[in-house]
C-alpha cells in the first residue's frame, strides 16, 4: 500500500464523518420538523399508511411528501415496506402529541424561523460572549416568550415535554423520603413535582413560577391528583421564594442566568431556608476537558439565548461559597446527562 493510499482511506472516513455532521444532520433536522409540523406522526395507528393518503391528510403534494418519508425512513422515523407503505417506528412515536414525554413541541419549537434566525448569528455570541437572541429579537428570550403566546405555550409544553424522562431519573437518583415539603423553585407546569409526589406519598409540594406559568401547572397537577397535596405560590425568584420548607429544587434554572443573577437566586434561597434544610440544584454538569457530554453541546445553547452557561463542579462550588451553601455532593440520574447538585447551609 502506497503512502497516498494509506493516507486518503482515513481521510475519505473523516470527510464522510463531516458530511455527516454538517449536511445529513441538517436535512434530517428540518424533515423531523416539517414532518411534525404537518401532524403526520399522529395520523398512525395500527395500520401501515401509503404517501398518497399521508398526502391528502395533510393537504401536500404526494410525490413530495414520498420523497420526505423515504428521507424519515433512512433516519429511523418511519419504516417503509417493499409497496412504499410507512409505519411510525417507536422513535417516530416521540413526535406524537398523545405520548408521554412527548418531543413534539421542542421540535416545533427549535425549528421555526425566530429560533434559527438566533443561532444564524451565533458568530456573534461568540464574537462577543453575549446573546445572539437579543441582537437577533431586539429583547430577551423571555420577554420574547411573554410577547408571542403560541412560542410560549411550545417552549412550555417542550419543557413539560423533557421533564418526564428527566423527573423519573431524578426520583430515582434521589431519595426524598427524608422530607416533609418540597419546593419546585420556577416549577413550570409541575411535572417533576408531580413525579416526586407520587413518589413519596408523604410530601407536600410547593410549586412557585411566575403567574403566566402556574395556570398550566394547575391543571397537571389536578389531572394527576395531586392539589390536596400541593400549594402552587405565584411569584419571581428574583425577588423572594417561599420561606420555612425542607428542600428547594432549582431545575434548569441557574444554567439560564449569569453568575450575578445566579448569585441572587441562590441569595434568596439561602434567606427562605431554615439550616437543616436542603438546596437541590438540577443541571447537566460541565465534566472534566476532553470528556464528551451533552452538557457542552447545551453550554453553547446558553450562550446563544441568555449569554449564561453550564457550569462545572468547581463553577458551582464557588456560587454556592459566596451565597451561604456548602456543596454536598453530586449525584448523577440514570439514563440522562443531568446531574442532582446537594447543597446546604452553613
Amino acid at each position: 500500500m502506497s503512502d497516498e493510499t494509506a493516507f486518503s482511506q482515513p481521510q475519505t472516513a473523516l470527510s464522510a464523518q463531516i458530511l455527516e455532521m454538517s449536511y445529513t444532520a441538517l436535512i434530517v433536522y428540518r424533515a423531523v420538523y416539517v414532518a411534525t409540523k404537518l401532524g403526520i406522526p399522529d395520523l398512525f395507528e395500527d395500520e401501515p399508511l401509503d404517501s398518497e393518503t399521508i398526502a391528502r391528510a395533510t393537504n401536500t403534494h404526494p410525490r413530495a411528501l414520498y420523497r420526505l418519508l423515504r428521507t424519515l425512513s433512512s433516519a429511523g422515523i418511519v419504516s417503509e415496506s417493499r409497496d412504499h407503505r410507512f409505519m411510525l417506528t417507536p422513535l417516530g412515536r416521540m413526535l406524537r402529541n398523545d405520548v408521554p414525554g412527548s418531543m413534539r413541541a421542542w421540535i416545533i419549537f427549535s425549528g421555526e424561523a425566530f429560533y434559527l434566525q438566533a443561532w444564524q448569528e451565533l458568530l456573534h455570541s461568540i464574537q462577543t460572549g453575549k446573546p445572539a437572541w437579543d441582537k437577533v429579537h431586539g429583547m430577551a428570550f423571555f420577554e420574547y416568550l411573554r410577547q408571542h403566546p403560541e412560542a410560549a405555550l411550545n417552549f412550555d409544553e417542550a419543557m413539560t415535554g423533557f421533564s418526564h424522562g428527566e423527573a423519573q431519573a431524578v426520583v430515582s437518583a434521589f431519595d426524598f423520603s427524608c422530607f416533609r415539603t418540597v419546593v419546585d423553585v420556577g416549577g413550570g407546569h409541575g411535572a417533576l413535582l408531580a413525579t416526586i409526589l407520587k413518589s413519596h406519598p408523604q410530601l407536600h409540594g410547593v410549586l412557585f413560577d411566575q403567574p403566566q406559568v402556574v395556570e398550566g401547572a394547575r391543571s397537571h397537577l389536578a389531572n394527576n391528583g395531586l392539589m390536596h397535596r400541593c400549594e402552587i405560590i405565584e411569584g419571581d425568584f428574583l425577588q423572594s421564594i417561599p420561606r420555612g420548607n425542607d428542600a428547594y429544587i432549582l431545575k434548569y434554572i441557574l444554567h439560564d442566568w449569569d453568575d450575578d443573577r445566579c448569585l441572587t437566586i441562590l441569595n434568596n434561597c439561602r434567606r427562605a431556608m431554615t439550616f437543616d434544610a436542603r438546596l437541590l440544584v438540577v443541571e447537566a454538569v460541565v465534566p472534566a476537558p476532553g470528556e464528551p457530554h451533552y452538557a457542552k453541546y447545551q453550554d453553547l445553547e446558553m450562550l446563544l439565548l441568555f449569554g449564561s452557561q453550564e457550569r462545572t463542579v468547581e463553577e458551582y462550588t464557588a456560587l454556592f461559597e459566596r451565597t451561604g451553601f456548602r456543596l454536598v455532593r453530586v449525584v448523577p440520574t440514570p439514563g440522562q446527562p443531568l446531574s442532582i447538585v446537594e447543597a446546604v447551609p452553613v
